[in-house]
């Protein structure tokens, strides 16, 4: 029976279908080129090879996306027809449950199949993805930790795993272990997405723009290419660089050029877009009319019911539009989701309704009522899901609700916080400024 290049056997591949198939895990864990088109490639030479429809099943659940998920679930069907070995049947088992949104359960499957295969890169990748939206990331530190002795730097799949790595160090606040690991992987696998964005999160982390938008332009001809599926987010890093400077005109240029012209309609890039307008929106510069057009884009592909992080963001294009009817029907999903017995009830009930009831007091002007909503949802923000720059949108609209509010303390409070981080960041000194300036 054929192998994969980490070690495992194939059911159903053929010579001709294995090198599609391995192109296919590579682009999914560098998030370069196109897998379902790899994933398809080895399937129409390989009808019945079930990791290649395993593989193209997991690149559509992966974008949280109502649409794609109905399309992954299609599949399902026709893997469980399958013969499969014991690896085909935990990704099954795992994929099945990430199709029908309970995504931790998805995790603790793939984690405990991990424990047995720690070369399976595909079950990596797909492993550090669901962690992203569950906002689990300091776990991805520790799974691939355990990984790594099992892998060496020959191998191919390595810098990929380093990467992975450099990520969990990251969001777990190790930022100079993090930034020289993903250095390294950067130069392994230049192409790779995980090490240009995990540098970058570091300088957004310690405050260092201008060095964040230097590492950003020497390599964007390896990050920014056609076939990176997701530039879109590190576009997005870009552009908090220059709010955090100021620049807010060069930001909305960035969002305006190459974050619209690189997103999909897809929940996990239109977050992108969404998030930048909404902390340009909240400190009061002029957006324009680019949020009905946002709106828009939204419609079908967060259906209230899908995760935290895409139902908040697709709320605020709601809000920030001028559809407040839509987002009250959001909160009416988000509310039948919160009362069920999904692994998606908690978050929903204790995280994102309260999160979008305080965008909604932001929006109309109640901005006591935000900082009441948000105040106690700080510590758990992370079951929203994203990464800690992702979330601060959120403690950035708290922010900029105690100064309009004049509640100078929590002002005070939090911009002191901010600046301990950021000490140059404009918005950062504004905020104290403002603070100060608030009666006592």
């Amino acid at each position: 029976m054929l192998r994969d290049m980490q070690g495992h056997e194939l059911s159903g591949a053929t010579p001709e279908s294995l090198g599609h198939f391995e192109a296919g895990v590579r682009s999914l864990a560098l998030m370069h080129g196109d897998p379902i088109a790899r994933f398809d490639a080895a399937l129409a030479a390989a009808p019945d090879f079930a990791m290649a429809r395993i593989g193209k099943a997991w690149a559509l659940v992966l974008p949280n996306d109502p649409v794609t998920r109905a399309m992954a679930e299609a599949l399902l069907d026709t893997i469980r027809s399958l013969p499969l070995n014991a690896r085909e049947a935990a990704h099954l088992a795992a994929l099945t449950h990430a199709a029908r949104r309970a995504r931790a359960a998805a995790v603790t499957s793939l984690e405990r199949h991990l424990i047995h295969h720690p070369r399976d890169l595909l079950g990596h990748t797909i492993a550090v993805m669901l962690d992203v939206y569950l906002g689990r990331l300091p776990r991805v530190r520790a799974r691939i930790a355990r990984a790594l002795p099992s892998w060496s730097p020959d191998m191919d799949g390595y810098g990929s795993m380093l990467a992975f790595h450099g990520f969990g160090l990251e969001e777990s606040g190790d930022y100079a272990r993090a930034e020289d690991e993903s250095r390294q992987a950067a130069e392994i696998e230049p192409l790779s997405f995980f090490p240009h964005h995990t540098v970058t999160h570091v300088m957004e982390m310690t405050g260092r723009p201008e060095d964040g938008l230097g590492w950003m332009a020497a390599r964007e001809s390896l990050w920014a290419s056609p076939e990176h599926g997701y530039q879109v987010h590190i576009w997005w890093h870009r552009a908090l660089f220059h709010i955090e400077l100021g620049q807010y005109d060069a930001a909305l240029a960035i969002c305006d050029g190459p974050v619209v012209r690189t997103q999909r309609r897809l929940a996990s890039h239109l977050a992108n877009t969404t998030s930048l307008l909404w902390r340009l929106h909240a400190i009061g510069h002029d957006t324009g009319t680019r949020w009905r057009r946002l709106a828009t884009l939204w419609e079908g592909h967060a259906d209230g019911t899908a995760v935290p992080f895409t139902d908040i963001h697709a709320a605020m294009a709601e809000l920030a539009s001028g559809q407040e009817a839509l987002c009250e029907a959001r909160l009416r999903a988000m509310r039948e989701v919160a009362a069920g017995e999904s692994e998606m009830a908690h978050p929903y009930h204790t995280v994102a309704i309260p999160t979008v009831e305080a965008l909604a007091a932001f929006h109309r002007g109640a901005y006591a009522e935000a900082i009441e909503l948000l105040l106690p949802l700080r510590a758990d923000l992370w079951q929203m899901g994203g990464s800690h720059a992702q979330r601060d949108v959120i403690e950035w609209t708290l922010l900029e609700a105690a100064t309009r509010a004049g509640a100078r303390d929590v002002a005070l409070a939090l911009a002191h916080e901010r600046l301990a981080n950021r000490p140059r960041s404009v918005p950062n000194r504004r905020w104290l400024t403002t603070a100060r300036a608030l009666p006592n």
